[in-house]
């Protein structure tokens, strides 16, 4: 088997264990609860693993710059397997979240990989054709996870949702030790105090997102953090997140536009399978809706590389607004006796958009900076996304809870969604159309 071929294989079996985990957990947590207790406690088991792997991505990819892509990567992997052995053999409900968390650290150690190896092996006109197939695997694992989940509290036990986990770990780690690096790591000083602060600030800010109370002074507490973070960094040799990128008009633009795009849209996959089962559809149905959205984004990645190349940034990332637009459009129409194609065809359209936006950004944050960037910068594009997504998850909860009835607050989402989707929209324009550098 080829040096590619292996660390392929290594990524996508990390990828898969990553993707499903969240899913898995998340149909089954109110059987764990039943044998364990701690019903109390029961956000703080999703929370735990949500902000730990949102706010270790930029680290990871910083330090895959400075110590290299394979060390790193394993050592994600190897967290998340430690986490997923303890998880399975958690006896109390503050166990499984102290638990989480580490399998939450592993799990943002290894999410930014994909993408950033398959900048190292492939040229742009093959990247497209890479993030499909990761983006696939996320799909796939839409569908997977539920009915795993499904099987393992019916005729096993909930533990083996964590201890499924240990022989893919084990297979992806064997498969990474002959990896050959392609990348020449640019060996530097770690700055232990940007991480820090970064981790803390970022935390309380998605902290707000998920506690009850006093959610205020999480927020200004991160706020501080945050701004502590900048000062602090403006002053390192070697800052964990080189502020040029924030300087580097056409990779911050990108973030930016990522990040609303995800305010806007990204949360409808949480809310879309509810309203499809409120009709009387069931959970694999409302999974396969949902897989549409994976069908459209593979449309567009698959020759999203060869599209960069002849057209440049700027055009595609309008289009791939303008895709999204259209979905809030469609899905501000969705009614409580909509038919199923049409909730399938909105769908469809939104895999559209973000296949565009995301193939397209991701190629941009990495030839748009230096080798030894390319980390940290993937994985800043994939921290941005994920806090749009937190984001978009609160809001929209919030305000169907609010609403006064099940189908109101599904039309109010996604009047929201209408009006983020534009501002998303408003981000290319502002990119030079001289922003095309492909080395």
């Amino acid at each position: 088997m080829s040096n590619r071929s292996t660390v392929m294989v290594s990524i996508v079996l990390a990828m898969l264990v990553a993707s499903m985990d969240s899913t898995i957990a998340n149909t089954t947590m109110p059987i764990i609860v039943k044998e364990i207790g701690g019903n109390d406690l029961y956000a703080w088991a999703f929370t735990s693993y949500m902000v730990l792997s949102t706010v270790l991505a930029p680290v990871a990819g910083r330090l895959s710059d400075i110590f290299g892509r394979k060390r790193i990567f394993a050592i994600g992997i190897a967290l998340f397997l430690g986490g997923s052995v303890l998880c399975g053999l958690s006896q109390s409900m503050v166990q499984l979240i102290i638990f989480r968390a580490i399998q939450g650290i592993g799990a943002g150690i290894m999410m930014p990989f994909p993408s950033i190896i398959a900048g190292d092996l492939y040229a742009i006109e093959q990247r497209g054709k890479v993030q499909a197939f990761f983006t696939g695997m996320w799909g796939l694992s839409a569908i997977i996870a539920p009915l795993l989940g499904s099987f393992f509290v019916t005729y096993m036990s909930w533990r083996w949702i964590f201890f499924v986990n240990i022989p893919t770990c084990i297979i992806s780690l064997l498969t990474l030790l002959p990896y050959k690096e392609v990348y020449e790591p640019k060996r530097s000083s770690i700055d232990y105090g940007g991480a820090l602060l970064f981790g803390g600030g970022i935390s309380l800010l998605l902290l707000t997102t998920a506690v009850e109370h006093y959610s205020y002074l999480y927020g200004i507490a991160g706020v501080t953090l945050m701004i502590a973070f900048f000062l602090y960094e403006r002053k390192q040799s070697a800052p964990i997140v080189p502020l040029s990128l924030l300087r580097n008009r056409p990779v911050a633009i990108m973030n930016a536009g990522s990040f609303l795009s995800c305010i806007a849209l990204f949360g409808t996959s949480s809310y879309m399978p509810l309203f499809l089962q409120t009709q009387g559809y069931s959970l694999l149905i409302s999974g396969i809706a949902l897989l549409s959205t994976s069908i459209g984004w593979m449309m567009v990645a698959v020759p999203g590389g060869r599209w960069v190349l002849r057209f440049g940034y700027k055009p595609l990332l309008i289009i791939g607004n303008l895709f999204l637009v259209a979905t809030a459009i469609m899905l501000f129409f969705l009614r409580e006796n909509s038919p199923f194609w049409y909730s399938f065809t909105a769908l469809t359209v939104l895999g559209l958009a973000f296949g565009m936006i995301f193939t397209i950004s991701t190629i941009g944050s990495q030839q748009l900076v230096d080798a030894h960037q390319k980390g940290i910068s993937t994985s800043l594009q994939l921290f941005a996304r994920n806090i749009g997504t937190a984001v978009s998850v609160t809001i929209m909860g919030a305000i169907l809870t609010k609403s006064g009835s099940f189908y109101a607050g599904i039309h109010s989402m996604f009047v929201f969604g209408l009006i983020a989707s534009l501002a998303a929209l408003a981000m290319p324009f502002a990119i030079r159309s001289t922003a095309k550098r492909t080395g």
